[in-house]
């Protein structure tokens, strides 16, 4: 790809007339043609102070990979795979330093951070001013949504960084190539990234110099301070939700931090499809990745569709539709393995392109670990953790250290998938049948509860609970009220957000199940009740039976319950068996207990559509009949 020098923003006016001109000369040769874009690469390369300019498409890969190899940024994981770190306080969102800036306070939320537009543009300027010097600057023409989506206008953008890393995750994130964008004019989102100097940035301090800003009425993106995951891979995080979820409200679609996966009954050759939230660490990517379970094999086939973002609408035939806009798969390594994810574990094999984050390393063997991947290298030579220190040389105390990072993370492809939905590129999206919430709860939420009146169903995503985890500042162990599991990537008010959601789905006349789901339920002994994994597909199973009404369940204060004999339990051990009657069962004592919680959490959003809280009484009044 043709690159050019560019001027910084102290050379001469001369200087920068010519390689202003060279700059243009490089963009007409990568085919690059949108004048609004050209002006806006023009723009900001004088702001950064960038040497060069390179656009990139997918096509680049090879070369890049290769270049990243020679300067010592990735290292080889085995045939190609690759292995990268970040800087050792650079490794998960900051949530305090995620800002949502538009030009109206109504837009203000509990969890959006909001700040005035006029107040962060400057500021992030300032800091951005010569900060890529003696840099390249990347141009990223990419697409968050399969070519031809009725969403697509909403879906591309351009990403500017002074990252090679970067470029490198977003091509396997995102679809990436200048034909994404030169028929778009001024439709796009502007996401500019500046890593800047990591290790004078006052990490967690309050001299804290990182923003990372979505300025969501002007749909641009402004991001500095880090080189890693959703703080510099603009297209996921920043666009693909927090400018998505925004647009979505002005537009009348929703985006949503959900799974998408889809379900074949090859007995009856009926398909669904099931998309929902779940907080950090609730299982979120194994159930989006999971296979039918052995014994049921034969009946059901699971497709793959997405882990981590749906956008969400209504068809013109008043069906809902929903489609994963992402084209890769950014995983949690910790504790994936052959049982807990074995559709991941064969995503990541040698030739599949995979990069690797944080993880343990052997740069003589070019292996690579992570806790929870099984037993730990017997022999330690040559290994070093996720900081670059050798494992063998630590000092005693120091000798039971995580070898990986806790979030870190793999990247690969949709493609690499080995049960992707053959029509994950369909732009036609899929239609959802069901909307299903799940936290880690032990003791109070059942194996599945089927809620059929929407109100009440907005109503349970807004009072999902989780606990907080690695990909959230390193918080463990705090337990916090999610919505949707979009609290860390809100763009507007929460009481907008619900109105949003009811006037969506209101819209819809075939109208989807909704379900709470919760694989965590614990005996007094600590142990889990529930298998959990592949065999999670059982109670999603009853979930469609009870929506085509060939089940009827047992009807609780909290929504429809299975019955034992409704679920199919072929190959269940006896263990499983006994303690099914539990996983089964509401405790209505815990759950007034938890209705007190909810109304707390809930008065914290001012201007709440009243449709929420008439289903909060409705649950409340039930449990004391109950």
């Amino acid at each position: 790809m043709k690159k050019c020098s560019c001027s910084d923003p102290f050379r001469d006016r001369a200087t920068r007339e010519r390689t202003v001109a060279n700059m243009h000369q490089a963009m007409a040769e990568a085919g690059l043609t949108n004048h609004y874009v050209q002006q806006y690469v023009e723009t900001w390369a004088a702001i950064t102070g960038a040497e060069r300019v390179e656009v990139v498409s997918a096509a680049d890969d090879a070369r890049l990979v290769q270049e990243a190899l020679d300067a010592g940024e990735l290292f080889p994981a085995g045939e190609g795979r690759y292995y990268s770190r970040s800087y050792f306080k650079d490794t998960a969102r900051a949530e305090e330093r995620t800002i949502v800036a538009t030009s109206d306070e109504n837009d203000r939320g509990v969890y959006n951070n909001w700040k005035p537009a006029a107040e962060m543009k400057p500021k992030l300027v300032e800091l951005m001013t010569g900060a890529s010097v003696g840099k390249t600057m990347y141009v990223i023409p990419y697409l968050m949504a399969p070519k031809g989506s009725p969403l697509e206008r909403f879906a591309a953008g351009v990403e500017l960084t002074d990252n090679r890393n970067v470029v490198l995750q977003m091509i396997r994130m995102s679809r990436v190539g200048v034909e994404f964008v030169n028929d778009l004019g001024e439709s796009f989102v502007k996401a500019v990234h500046v890593t800047g100097d990591l290790e004078n940035l006052g990490q967690g301090t309050p001299e804290d110099k990182r923003y990372f800003v979505t300025v969501a009425d002007e749909r641009t993106i402004l991001h500095f301070g880090s080189s890693y995951g959703g703080n510099a891979l603009l297209g996921k995080i920043a666009h693909g939700l927090r400018q998505g979820a925004y647009d979505g409200w002005k537009n009348g679609f929703l985006v949503e931090q959900f799974m998408l996966l889809g379900i074949t009954d090859k007995e009856t050759g009926a398909k669904y499809n099931i998309c929902g939230g779940f907080p950090s660490a609730s299982g979120k990517t194994n159930l989006a990745m999971t296979l039918a379970p052995d014994a049921l094999g034969e009946r059901y086939y699971v497709e793959f569709y997405g882990d981590d973002i749906a956008w969400i609408w209504v068809g013109e035939d008043g069906k809902l539709y929903g489609m994963n806009p992402e084209n890769g798969v950014f995983g949690v390594a910790k504790d994936t393995n052959e049982k807990t994810n074995p559709t991941a574990i064969d995503s990541i094999v040698e030739g599949t392109g995979a990069i690797f984050t944080n993880v343990a390393y052997n740069p003589k063997t070019q292996e690579v670990w992570w806790e929870g991947r099984g037993d730990k290298p017997a022999d330690l030579d040559g290994w070093e953790d996720w900081k670059g220190e050798v494992i063998a040389e630590r000092a005693p105390e120091n000798a039971e250290d995580p070898w990986a990072h806790p979030n870190s993370r793999f990247t690969t492809t949709l493609a690499n998938v080995p049960n992707v939905a053959k029509d994950f590129e369909d732009p036609a999206g899929v239609e959802i049948h069901g909307i299903i919430f799940g936290g880690r709860t032990r003791d109070r939420e059942p194996l599945i509860r089927a809620i059929s009146d929407v109100a009440e169903g907005v109503y349970d995503g807004l009072t999902l609970g989780a606990e907080a985890t690695a990909a959230a500042d390193g918080l463990e162990g705090v337990l916090r009220y999610d919505p949707m599991s979009m609290r860390p990537f809100m763009s507007y008010s929460e009481a907008d957000y619900a109105a949003h959601w009811l006037e969506v789905i209101g819209r819809a006349t075939t109208k989807p199940i909704f379900a709470h789901v919760n694989w965590f339920q614990r005996g007094e002994d600590g142990r889990f009740l529930w298998p959990g994994y592949r065999e999670n597909l059982r109670p999603l199973n009853w979930l469609m039976q009870f929506l085509g009404g060939e089940v009827e369940g047992v009807q609780t204060p909290v929504g429809v319950l299975p019955k034992r004999e409704e679920l199919n339990l072929e190959g269940l051990d006896e263990q499983t068996l006994a303690d099914l009657d539990t996983v089964l069962a509401i405790d209505v004592e815990r759950w007034q207990q938890e209705m007190g919680f909810r109304e707390k959490h809930l008065a914290q959003f001012d201007g709440l559509p009243e449709e929420i809280w008439e289903a909060h009484r409705r649950v409340a009044q039930a449990l004391d009949n109950a």
